[in-house]
């Protein structure tokens, strides 16, 4: 956890030490204006001031583990949410972070693929399981619809905002309807490979138990909703177990999880090493990349003094490179620094590809919120929590290097618990906050949770996605889209799951068919989009985008105009 985090928990616990105070009311008899004294007396013998019994903030609204904050306020509301919203934030980035880091330490194997893909799941499942547990069966029933709001607000947020805007960054010139890496100067477009058309096609088969509880709506049978929950539920809760079991049996899922994390360290790893040899002045006073420093530093690695970086010259910078957590291939490692910064591709790096190329590394890196300035140095530290990620390799290769795997072992585990907890002790208060915002502000708590939740949960996730589309590559894009495609079928199986196991185990009416068939349209649109081309010009962003604001709107349609809900 970085110093800005512990401050932020000091600064949390020092605002909400205290406990609610009490007040009574002032009470007499009536009075012609009503007031409690108008200076005249019409009263006989007026008595003394009476005081009401006190009455204390539990009373309006209710202190989660009793001794958590609460208030009816709109805005204290919304500081909550903020507040536990930020936490349930670093629950998930620790989550993220930790089954990373097991994942490239053991492998592709039962671990990775029946427990793994669940914790990415675990801060919207947590969310949903405490929005129905709360009190009695009323007011679970009233709670619960914040949990069908993160559950179609996560799908949504992935399938559209997110999808889009790596469209958007990742986009490269197309050619013969394939877009040329690295290239944006005319019609263009992300090309992705074929193994994530399987990975939307995944997506897309595991809306089945949505179809389902579905079925009674489209049927308008009353009768046969509470039969149609359990049925879905047994069919979810074997397609997670069987996409699981998948994963262990068909490991290319996990080899493209692995992928995809295996080079987050390496940006990081090339600019420390070359921080050290600047002496830390990587960056000028004002926070700007050096390029002084930087073609000092240039001249330092050519050593035949040529103008050109070769291969030989590079491999001998990464020779000198003691990543912190994984020991690359050198040849591998050299060949992908040639491929990002030659330009020229004449398998050389020419000074001013040297100056541009770390250029856009520290510039990436800043923008991720992954370094921050020392003001006594003037130099910049990446935090463990660096989502850069480089990854040009032609095939799916499981890192089998790991340095000191038995502290990064523990590392991960820590990790992972430190996650778990924090997702387990706020889940519940940031449910109760956005229910009372909803009470104060008359808006439904699924609209509220549909779009400020979910950004709690996958904020992590969808900056790493985001960042890492923008390498202008296929391989990247086809990484990016699998990923995504993959949260949102855990989604659809695991949180559905423990939504399902909710509604009928506490008997809840099921009241959400409208917020369903959201899901099921963006999932099926999306999904027939992804599942059968590889390529996708930039007018598909346009599509995602409105996809958005129609899923709110057809909600609100369905519930409050044809009286879905």
């Amino acid at each position: 956890m970085t110093s800005k985090h512990f401050l932020f928990l000091f600064f949390f616990i020092f605002c909400f030490s205290s406990f609610p105070s009490h007040a009574r009311f002032i009470t007499g008899r009536p009075s012609p204006t009503g007031l409690v004294s108008d200076g005249i007396s019409t009263v006989k013998n007026l008595p003394y001031l009476l005081l009401k019994p006190p009455v204390s903030a539990e009373e309006s609204c209710e202190q989660s583990y009793g001794f958590l904050p609460c208030t009816t306020t709109v805005l204290g509301n919304m500081f909550l949410i903020i507040v536990y919203g930020y936490l349930m934030y670093l629950a998930a980035t620790y989550l993220s972070y930790g089954s990373e880091l097991l994942l490239e330490i053991l492998g592709p194997g039962i671990v990775g693929g029946l427990f793994l893909p669940m914790l990415g799941a675990l801060p919207d499942a947590m969310l949903i399981l405490v929005s129905g547990l709360s009190g009695t069966a009323e007011t679970a029933q009233s709670q619960v619809s914040v949990g069908m709001g993160l559950l179609a607000g996560s799908t949504v947020m992935l399938l559209t905002v997110i999808w889009g805007s790596c469209i958007i960054v990742g986009r490269c010139d197309l050619h013969d309807s394939v877009a040329i890496d690295g290239t944006n100067t005319k019609e263009s477009g992300v090309s992705t490979d074929i193994w994530t058309c399987y990975a939307a096609r995944i997506m897309a088969i595991s809306v089945i138990p949505f179809l389902i509880v579905q079925l009674p709506q489209a049927l308008s049978s009353t009768s046969g909703r509470h039969l149609a929950v359990l049925i879905a539920l047994i069919i979810s809760l074997l397609m997670l177990i069987s996409y699981c079991v998948y994963q262990v049996f068909q490991p290319w899922i996990q080899r493209r999880r692995i992928a995809f994390a295996k080079h987050k360290h390496v940006i990081s790893g090339i600019l420390r090493h070359l921080k050290k040899h600047a002496l830390g002045r990587l960056l000028t006073d004002d926070g700007e990349p050096d390029t002084e420093i930087i073609r000092k530093l240039f001249e330092t690695i050519d050593e035949n003094h040529d103008g050109g970086l070769s291969p030989s010259e590079l491999r001998a910078l990464i020779i000198g490179i003691r990543f912190e957590e994984i020991d690359l291939d050198q040849d591998d490692a050299v060949s992908k620094v040639i491929a990002d910064f030659d330009t020229s591709r004449d398998n050389l790096v020419q000074e001013d590809e040297f100056v541009e190329g770390i250029m856009k590394w520290i510039n990436e890196a800043k923008q991720t919120g992954g370094a921050y300035l020392e003001s006594n140095a003037g130099t910049f530290k990446f935090i463990d929590h660096f989502h850069q990620a480089r990854s040009e390799e032609q095939s799916d290769e499981v890192v089998e290097n790991v340095e000191n795997p038995r502290w990064i072992s523990i590392k991960a585990v820590l990790m992972l618990l430190l996650g778990t907890l924090i997702a387990a002790a706020f889940a519940d208060p940031l449910v109760d906050a956005v229910d009372n915002f909803s009470e104060a502000t008359s808006i439904p708590s699924f609209f509220i949770s549909f779009i400020a939740l979910p950004l709690a949960t996958n904020s992590s996730e969808a900056v790493s996605a985001i960042i890492f589309a923008s390498r202008k590559k296929q391989r990247t894009a086809s990484l990016t889209f699998s990923e995504l495609y993959g949260a949102v079928t855990m989604n659809n199986v695991l949180c559905l799951s423990v939504f399902l196991a909710l509604v009928y185990v506490r008997g809840l009416t099921w009241d959400f068919s409208s917020e369903v068939l959201v899901i099921l349209i963006v999932c099926v649109v999306m999904g027939a989009f992804a599942s059968f081309r590889t390529t996708f010009p930039l007018w598909t962003c346009s599509v995602a985008y409105i996809l958005y604001p129609f899923s709110l709107g057809l909600v609100y349609v369905l519930d409050y105009v044809f009286g879905w809900s």
